[in-house]
Order: structure tokens, then sequence, then C-alpha cells
């Protein structure tokens, strides 16, 4: 795979600049995800979604408005050859240089967590990242979360697990002091993604585990053909969604939480 890294950067600030490049600084302006002097771990999972956020890093690194430094990393769960020499491929190709720390998930989970284990394998993903943000001395972790996924999260808690929570774009971690997670692509859509990397033949890889292959479709993939099924009637659905978590109306819910504190309509 050959990738033309030049005609890609100019498409991602030019042909995509505005569903892709100015949705991305939009995030960060708007919820204030980066500031002078801060030392960002792009997390690199070698999915489309985080090829692209670290392309993005770089690209706002040229620019002078915030000064930051930042690292690539990657985690290899287990990854077998082939995935873990296409995510060096693609790396290289696209002018990303990517430090890979190896940490054998695939193999605990597989072990302890064989019904769900993509749950769990999240969980361990994010603690082994926070732990790599400690050794390069990072003060934010990037994910490459978009609009779709923060959407989809949020019908996936209302449907399975009976709350309404959607995925927020700046989280400080409870276990590591002076981290905070950030989602700079909180609104880029994942059909922009996509159009972005198939143009130019930049095929990435999937979660690349072994553990779950073969399974049925996931709730989330139910969740997101669901969200394409309620478009053909609403065009602008997912975008009804999204506004939701930001239009909460205290005074006509059962419930609520706040700081562990839970409080009732009729309080």
């Amino acid at each position: 795979m050959q990738i033309d890294r030049l005609a890609f950067e100019k498409d991602i600030i030019k042909k995509y600049r505005k569903d892709i490049w100015t949705k991305f600084v939009k995030g960060i302006n708007t919820f204030n995800l980066l500031e002078d002097g801060d030392k960002v771990l792009v997390a690199v999972s070698g999915g489309k979604d985080s090829f692209l956020l670290a392309k993005l890093f770089q690209e706002l690194k040229k620019h002078p408005h915030i000064k930051f430094d930042m690292v690539f990393l990657t985690m290899d769960p287990g990854y077998d050859n082939s995935n873990v020499e296409l995510l060096k491929h693609v790396a290289k190709e696209i002018g990303i240089e990517l430090i890979v720390e190896p940490y054998n998930i695939f193999k605990v989970v597989n072990e302890i967590s064989k019904d769900y284990p993509c749950y769990m394998c999240a969980r361990m993903r994010r603690g082994f990242l926070y732990s790599m943000a400690e050794k390069y001395g990072c003060n934010k972790m990037a994910l490459g979360h978009h609009f779709d996924d923060v959407i989809e999260t949020t019908l996936l808690n209302m449907f399975y697990a009976g709350t309404f929570k959607t995925m927020l774009p700046k989280v400080q971690a409870e276990n590591f002091d002076g981290i905070t997670l950030i989602r700079p692509m909180y609104f880029v859509k994942e059909k922009a993604i996509i159009n972005l990397m198939e143009s130019h033949g930049i095929h990435a890889m999937n979660c690349g585990c072994d553990v779950a292959a073969g399974r049925t479709a996931s709730k989330r993939s139910e969740v997101k053909a669901l969200i394409e099924q309620l478009r053909k009637s609403h065009q602008d659905i997912d975008k009804s969604i999204f506004r939701a978590a930001a239009n909460v109306n205290l005074d006509n819910v059962l419930a609520w939480e706040k700081n562990g504190e839970k409080f009732h309509f009729d309080d």
C-alpha cells in the first residue's frame, strides 16, 4: 500500500476542511481541550479514526496558536504479526513516528472474561494508556472518538443500561492525577472520515481481536443500524440525539445524580 502523504495532508485542510479540519478545531476551542504547555499522548489504535486524529494533531502543530508537544503511541494488545506490520506500514506512509508498547491484553481477557471481552478489554486498554501518558510526561491523552461514537453511546446507555449518559469531550482521570482524557473529533462525523481514508486507499485495521472474532454483531452495531434506519425518515436524527445531551431539562426528569448524590423530582 503506497500513500501520497502530501495529497492526503492537503485534503485534510482543503477538500475536507469543512467536514473534518474545521470541526476538529471547533471541538478543541468549544471545550478548551488544548492549552499552551500541554503534552498530549495521541493514542493510535491502528483504526481509521486514530490515524486521522494523529494527522490532525500533526497539522495543528504547524500553527502557532497553541504551543504544545505530543507523542504518538500505540498499544500492542496481542495483535498477530500481519496487523502489527500493517499498523507500522500505514504510520510510516502517512508520516507518523509511532511508539509501539506491548501489553498482551487479549491473552488476559481470554482467560478472565470470555463472555464480555470487549468491556474488559476497553477498561484495560484505557488504564494502560493512562500509565503510558505518565511514563512519557503527558498531561493530556487524546482518543479518536467522533460524533457517531457520541450518539451511539448515548443510545446504548439508554437502551441497555437504563441511564441517560453520554460520552464527554473532556474527562479528568480518576486514578491518574493531572491527566485529562480529550476527544478532539467530537464534532467530526464518521462518514467524512471514511470518505477521506477510502479516497486515499488507506486500509486501516479493525480492532484485531481474536477473542471476539466471529461473534454475532455487537450492541453498538445494532444501534448504528437503528440510527441509519431512522435517518431515512428523519434526516437530522443524529443531530437531535447529539443535542439532547446538551438540552436536559431537570424540571422534567424523574431523578438524576450529581457527584454521587441522587436527587428525585419530588424532593
